[in-house]
């Protein structure tokens, strides 16, 4: 008899047991599946640093993601001398069709909803690695807009150029801005895009 009701007793405690942990999978089923943390994702190109600390204040700013786009072949100082005619960055800009190469994997954007770009504007226009991105991305409804930096270049037709690469998402008016702009003004430009942390 006594076997018997501690029988009836294990059964009841492995049946409370077996119910507790499918509840408790059922409850952290949501966060194994969760998308990326931020519906926002700041995306950047950057030879020299400076629109990475942009780039960096913007995502702080927003609370969103991060992402830089890293050349294969880093960028050297000759490289970048705009003097030279011969240096890469003139010859690739120069070549409407020049793709470097980007460095690991492309990011997924399933759960973004909006993609800030951001890059130096290099002769008026888009450094090829960022056409580069934009065209092996997918941007399918997504609501874009770029930030760039510049000595005092304007945005140039870079944008336009971005947009007929990605030839996807929903285009708003890009700024720039300085290494010495700041998290408010940032805030203050993609509030007036309607884009909110």
């Amino acid at each position: 008899m006594l076997k018997k009701i501690f029988t009836i007793l294990f059964a009841v405690m492995l049946a409370v047991s077996c119910l507790s942990t499918a509840a408790a999978e059922k409850n952290a089923a949501p966060e194994q599946n969760a998308g990326p943390a931020g519906h926002i994702l700041v995306v950047y190109f950057s030879a020299t640093g400076t629109t990475r600390g942009v780039a960096e204040k913007l995502a702080e700013g927003l609370s969103a993601d991060l992402y830089e786009i890293v050349p294969e072949e880093p960028y050297t100082d000759a490289d970048l001398n705009y003097n030279d005619s011969k240096s890469r960055t003139s010859i690739e800009t120069d070549d409407p069709g020049c793709r470097p190469a980007i460095a690991g994997e492309l990011p997924d954007l399933t759960g973004y909803d909006t993609v800030l770009i951001g890059y130096p504007i290099w002769w008026g226009d888009v450094p090829r690695i960022v056409s580069n991105f934009v065209e092996n991305v997918d941007l399918t409804d997504k609501t874009l807009a770029v930030f760039f930096t510049s000595g005092s270049s304007g945005l140039g037709s870079s944008m336009k150029h971005l947009e007929e690469q990605a030839a996807a998402g929903t285009w708003l008016e890009g700024k720039r801005f300085t290494p010495r702009s700041t998290v408010e003004e940032l805030l203050a430009w993609t509030a007036s895009l309607g884009i909110e942390p």
